[in-house]
């Protein structure tokens, strides 16, 4: 802000004088004037010497020569216009007077502009109650009211301006008067004279600049000289945007095209985007299927990742395109907003905007070296991770898990015992029975890691042996008894001892204990034959003895049971 040279009490006593010269000097004017045009012929630090063309030169007091910031604005050669208020006694020099030249042209062009309507400039020097002082040459008052067309949040911000006013009111009487300005009238003409303008030529398509005047959570009001236009979120850029302050500050001078237009609402509907040819347009020549790209992780959902290749061009990866360990079900455990990626294009819709992509496609497939690194028959070590109806998940690495189905946990059908025996973390051996790249399947085995109990099952057990077994299943035809891990046999219905009309399942319970009699082995089939009556009979002293009259000694009970069988003794 310029300084003011006099100080206040100076400064009013200095325009007192001025006002009561004024209308004297205004009187003197009219009858003639006394207000010469000279030259100046000489600058010393005290007085400006000035020719004006009569007999004797005059001389000015340099201080009338002072500009707002207090240096001397004169130099031989200018021509100033003066007024003759005296002459020097001791030297004749006429005593000449800028200032009050200066105050009487002021009062001028204040009335000129009042009565014409012609905008005046000045400074607003200080900010006073409910308004601002602003020097036009003289002191004038400017209310807060008339400094803008908008409410005026920061008053000391216009503190210093040079702007331009428009004279509303002037009250000019002796010893006192009065000047009141306005700026927002003259802006409201402005800006109608611009809206007027604008109406005129606007159409749609036009590419024109404009301010940004306020920001919305959905769009920006753009100044565009007299009339508001909007420019909604969505037609900021091509790429995503959540709000127009990521892009847009208040007072931005921005470059617009119009979109829509209506003259007799006064809507005018904006984009920035459009300036820019559409991404989606040649997307498939950009970015062909199989291709590799870079990309910035944009947004993060439970699904997947949303990627933008370029600005409006967004792509989907999919979590089960992120890794091959299927267990991850967190993207944000891979990767985070903002990182960088490489990635290779999956599929591409360029009438719906999609473009799917892949991050795995170009880590090394760890499928690829699991069929070289365990091929069937190798045995590997891995850590129990869960139980499912169909069997059991093994750990073996980099997030695979190998699959020991129900069917090869055991050669035994009997599942009791075996939930504590493969306790999750516990580890374990297993058999590779299968590494399927294309159906990324493991196929393992624990039960293999035993020899067939069926293998020589015809030199451990013979017909007529007694054996203990467990009840694995019950069906209507009968009961499935396992006597050793693997090796069941089948005790048909019409084997069973005491029936008394019942249902096997009326009888028997699963995992009942039962005490049997082999009946027959097929090896080949993997099958046993076993009964009750006759472990019945055989345990009755009688019988053996009867049978051993029949036969002569015979030396094993399959011998004697043999023997019976054939004379359908039994």
């Amino acid at each position: 802000m310029a300084e003011l040279v006099e100080t206040s009490a100076q400064k009013e006593n200095t325009l007192e004088e001025m006002r009561e010269l004024y209308e004297t000097s205004m009187k003197t004017l009219q009858e003639g004037g006394n207000i010469l045009k000279g030259r100046v012929i000489n600058v010393n630090s005290e007085t400006v010497i000035i020719d004006v063309g009569l007999k004797s030169e005059g001389k000015v007091p340099i201080s009338e020569f002072l500009n707002k910031s207090g240096e001397h604005a004169v130099k031989v050669g200018d021509e100033v216009e003066v007024m003759i208020v005296g002459r020097e006694k001791e030297f004749g020099l006429l005593l000449l007077s800028k200032q009050r030249v200066d105050y009487i042209r002021t009062w001028q062009k204040i009335h000129k502009s009042f009565e014409e309507g012609i905008p005046i400039e000045g400074d607003i020097v200080s900010e006073v109650n409910k308004g601002f002082i602003v020097d036009i040459g003289v002191n004038a008052f400017l209310p807060i009211s008339q400094v803008d067309v908008k409410p005026v949040k920061n008053p000391s911000s216009f503190v210093g301006r040079h702007l331009k006013f428009k004279v509303i009111k002037v009250d000019q009487r002796k010893g006192k008067s009065n000047v009141i300005l306005s700026r927002r009238i003259l802006l409201e003409e402005e800006r109608e004279k611009k809206k007027a303008e604008f109406w005129k030529n606007a159409k749609e398509g036009a590419v024109l600049y404009g301010f940004v005047r306020n920001i919305t959570d959905y769009g920006v009001f753009v100044d565009l000289g007299g009339v508001d236009g909007f420019l909604h979120l969505n037609e900021i850029t091509w790429g995503r945007i959540s709000h127009p302050k990521e892009y847009l500050r208040v007072g931005d001078e921005i470059k617009v095209k119009i979109i829509e237009i209506d003259p007799e609402k006064e809507k005018v509907s904006l984009s920035m985007k459009r300036l820019k040819p559409d991404p989606w347009e040649k997307i498939d020549e950009k970015y062909p299927i199989g291709s590799k790209v870079k990309g910035r992780v944009v947004g993060i959902v439970d699904y997947g990742a949303f990627v933008e290749i370029e600005q409006g061009v967004e792509g989907l990866l999919h979590l089960s395109e992120m890794t091959y360990d299927k267990k991850i079900k967190n993207p944000n455990k891979i990767l985070n907003k903002n990182d960088w990626l490489e990635l290779k294009v999956l599929d591409l819709d360029k009438e719906k905007k999609r473009i799917s992509l892949g991050l795995k496609q170009l880590l090394p497939d760890p499928w690829d070296e699991l069929v070289n690194k365990y091929p069937p028959g190798s045995i590997i070590k891995g850590k129990v991770k869960n139980w499912t109806d169909f069997g059991v998940f093994i750990g073996i690495e980099d997030g695979i898990d190998g699959l020991v189905h129900a069917s090869e946990v055991s050669w035994s059908r009997r599942k009791k015992g075996i939930g504590d025996i493969l306790k999750k973390g516990t580890i374990v051996e297993a058999v590779v029975l299968n590494v399927d790249k294309e159906q990324k399947k493991f196929s393992l085995s624990i039960k293999k890691l035993k020899e067939d109990p069926w293998r020589g099952i015809g030199s451990k057990y013979k017909i007529g042996n007694m054996v203990e077994g467990y009840v694995t299943s019950i069906t209507d035809f009968g009961v499935f008894i396992e006597i050793e891990d693997g090796i069941e046999g089948l005790l048909h219905i019409s084997e069973i001892d005491d029936l008394q009309g019942k249902k096997p399942n009326e009888v028997f319970k699963i995992d009942d204990k039962v005490r049997t009699l082999i009946l027959n082995i097929d090896e080949r089939e993997k099958r046993i034959a076993l009964s009750t009556k006759f472990m019945k009979k055989v345990e009755e002293k009688n019988l053996i003895e009867n049978l051993s009259k029949d036969t002569g000694a015979l030396s094993t009970l399959g011998d004697i049971l043999e023997s019976a069988i054939k004379k359908n003794s039994l």
